[in-house]
């Protein structure tokens, strides 16, 4: 059943304390009369964003790539977590954890797709055109009753090739969905699904497996490698330029190659 603006706007504002307005794209956070606050990118979204650990390795979210490209004084908080939904991540309490953290002048970067299409499973599907919205608006609603800075990022790309070897889409109309609920709502829209397709083209067919976790035991189109990850998380940077949401002084080394080894898989705590 798709939610009412009402009752979206209700469900962000809970338990939230008034606060001004959201910050504009390049304000510094409230420092109170001491030196301006670390502001923090939070990551809402799934496996392909996830930060991984040493028994998953060599797969590698995206996530865990992007600090390599912000300046110091950008944080990332990673929250995505593999197998979420736009819908299952809130119902598990993940999106009350950001918004329990998130200050004013902080960002909320969300990138959900890939398991809201997960028709046969109630916990996670959304429909693209109702429920899937309807969901996305909880999280820009509640970052915004926060002041911080939302920001949608269409899902990026799996590895799928057609027999003439073109890259073909995967996520079906969740992407569009995604791009129109921006405009609607005023927010910021990073098009990594539309980047990174035709990242995979240019690539082709054998070379985008250097970008993927294909190992020995597992050819995994979906997850990425440290290169992919690398990748992509060059690709969300570059979107959050041209969408001014950072400044040109907000990031470092885009055009710089990133060696694979400042990639680790910490281990998993219990």
């Amino acid at each position: 059943m798709s939610l009412t603006r009402r009752q979206v706007a209700a469900a962000a504002l809970i338990a939230a304390a008034p606060v001004a307005a959201a910050s504009p794209a390049h304000a510094t956070a409230p420092s109170y009369g001491g030196p301006p606050r670390t502001r923090t990118i939070y990551i809402a979204g799934d496996s392909t964003a996830a930060q991984k650990y040493a028994d998953a390795a060599p797969e590698t979210g995206w996530g865990m790539a992007l600090p390599f490209f912000l300046h110091h004084d950008l944080k990332v908080a990673n929250h995505a977590v593999n197998g979420r939904s736009s819908k299952s991540f809130v119902d598990e309490g993940r999106l009350d954890a950001i918004f329990a953290a998130i200050r004013p002048g902080d960002f909320l970067l969300i990138q959900f797709g890939h398991n809201d299409a997960k028709s046969a499973d109630p916990t996670r599907y959304t429909e693209p055109w109702t429920t899937y919205q309807d969901h996305l608006r909880l999280y820009i609603a509640g970052a915004r009753a926060r002041g911080a800075r939302p920001v949608l990022a269409t899902s990026v790309e799996r590895r799928r090739f057609d027999a003439n070897g073109n890259a073909r889409p995967s996520h079906g109309e969740y992407p569009a969905a995604m791009r129109a609920l921006a405009e609607e709502e005023g927010v910021a829209l990073l098009d990594i699904q539309a980047l990174s397709i035709a990242l995979w083209q240019e690539l082709g067919v054998e070379e985008t497996k250097k970008y993927f976790n294909w190992t020995e035991t597992e050819q995994d189109n979906t997850h990425f490698n440290p290169p992919g990850a690398i990748a992509v998380a060059r690709l969300v940077v570059r979107e959050l330029l041209r969408t001014r949401v950072l400044a040109p002084r907000d990031v470092r080394r885009l055009d710089d190659d990133i060696p694979e080894s400042w990639i680790t898989w910490p281990e998993a705590t219990a």
